[in-house]
């Protein structure tokens, strides 16, 4: 079920590294220093996405990965997406760390 307006800024407030982008879509840019970090965060957003059957949209430039998502079915945003959201960045953490 799509989120209302309000709920999306409060979950937003929790996230802070997230942008909230044409009223639609959640995306957050991660930054990384070595291309083999890259892949497998990749890889693990990949897995982490597969489980639940929602994927987001992945771009990788030089360093950096941005994950943008979104609930097409929806046509906005779903708890889902937020979910997802956190499970990505502790991938992140977990992968920074070493």
């Amino acid at each position: 079920m799509r989120l209302t307006d309000e709920e999306v800024q409060s979950l937003l407030q929790e996230m802070e590294d997230w942008k909230l982008l044409e009223e639609r879509w959640i995306a957050r840019k991660y930054l990384f220093q070595d291309d083999l970090q890259e892949i497998e965060f990749v890889r693990q957003i990949s897995d982490i996405s597969e489980e639940v059957n929602h994927h987001p949209f992945i771009s990788i430039d030089y360093k950096f990965i941005t994950v943008k998502i979104s609930s097409q079915r929806a046509k906005g945003l779903t708890k889902l997406d937020f979910e997802l959201a956190k499970k990505y960045d502790e991938a992140y953490e977990k992968i920074k760390a070493g």
